[in-house]
């Protein structure tokens, strides 16, 4: 009697259900892994001062590990280098709250000639030298910047981030605790979450709220997701229209109060993982948060303050947004200037 002939139909089915099967395990454990090894962070709480009396990185500190920083490096694909600064002078727009920058020659050729206050340059030079050098007045909160944990202060003894208080670290020359000089080198995984091309426009309306409906829809338009550890960037399309330094004041305005919730930012953080959250607006979250009427900056109180998890601000997202690029490795340092609570001016870098 001859064998039996298989049933290749219905073991293809079975095959089939048994690999999907085994791609979801594989997912799952693979995402649980990833939050098991992110320190600091248990999911459904977040982060939080976690890191020791004395800390003042934040989330930063479960991305600092040289298996981190080459684990974001190896996700490079292209090596094409986005530029995420923006170029800021005297009639950048900002946000009130902060002092106009200015810029003016302290020192210039014609100056240093006509003083002759400088010995053997000048007409005394052979070859005439002389040179240029700038004076700066200038907000540690202007252009492409990072907030500093210090940044914002709350309850009658003015503490921040975990714990440090006005009367203990403060003074006449900045603070002396979580300062932005002390943000360290920052290399990670970076995210884009393009909520205004999910949306289908130019850039979200004012006082668009972004929740975590938002995020997760753009998300799963994009195909992408957010793993624990990562730096995540939301797009609003704010910036389109900063132009060569941000001088179109009303038009800037007319979408920059676009921007996260606090239900958002939490979701992001306490469910996700991400160590820092930035955008490209210069608050990053909804200036007018509908689930909470009245409130003021409750996501930089939430994220500085109660988390440790870094803002970034005024990111220039236009060009990832066009080539659709939305996984990268995110590389930003800041200025070293001792006592100031934001990185200013900064020229963070995407590289795919």
């Amino acid at each position: 009697m001859p064998a039996p002939r298989p049933q290749s139909g219905y073991n293809s089915g079975v095959m089939k259900r048994i690999l999907a099967l085994l791609a979801a395990f594989c997912c799952l454990t693979g995402s649980a892994l990833l939050a098991q090894s992110l320190k600091g962070w248990t999911q459904g709480k977040g982060f939080g001062w976690v890191w020791g009396p004395e800390d003042t990185f934040g989330a930063l500190n479960a991305i600092l590990t040289p298996e981190r920083t080459l684990k974001a490096f190896q996700n490079i694909k292209t090596g094409k280098v986005y530029d995420l600064g923006v170029p800021l002078d005297q009639s950048s727009y900002k946000w009130p709250g902060h002092s106009a920058t200015s810029i003016v020659s302290y020192r210039s050729p014609e100056g240093v000639k006509r003083g002759g206050d400088i010995p053997g340059m000048g007409e005394g030079h052979a070859h005439k030298l002389a040179f240029h050098s700038c004076a700066l007045y200038i907000s540690d909160n202007l252009g492409t910047q990072i907030d500093g944990l210090g940044h914002i202060t709350t309850g009658p003894d003015n503490h921040w981030y975990n714990g440090f208080r006005e009367a203990d670290w403060g003074g006449d020359f900045g603070i002396r605790k979580a300062d932005a000089d002390g943000i360290p080198p920052i290399i990670g995984r970076g995210v884009l979450i393009d909520v205004a091309a999910w949306k289908g426009v130019d850039a979200l309306p004012s006082n668009f709220p972004i929740t975590s409906k938002e995020l997760s829809g753009a998300l799963e338009a994009q195909k992408t997701g957010v793993e624990p550890g990562d730096i995540v960037m939301i797009r609003t399309g704010t910036l389109r229209y900063w132009g060569e330094n941000g001088a179109n004041h009303a038009k800037i305005a007319e979408h920059d109060s676009a921007g996260l919730t606090l239900e958002g930012a939490k979701w992001l953080v306490e469910q996700k993982g991400a160590v820092l959250i930035g955008g490209d607006t210069s608050g990053v979250e909804v200036a007018k948060d509908p689930a909470l009427p009245g409130a003021v900056n409750p996501v930089h109180e939430y994220l500085l303050v109660e988390q440790g998890v870094h803002i970034g601000e005024f990111h220039n997202l236009e060009s990832l947004s066009r080539d659709k690029v939305y996984r990268f490795t995110y590389v930003a340092m800041t200025n070293r200037l001792k006592g100031t609570v934001a990185g200013t001016a900064l020229r963070p870098i995407a590289i795919e």
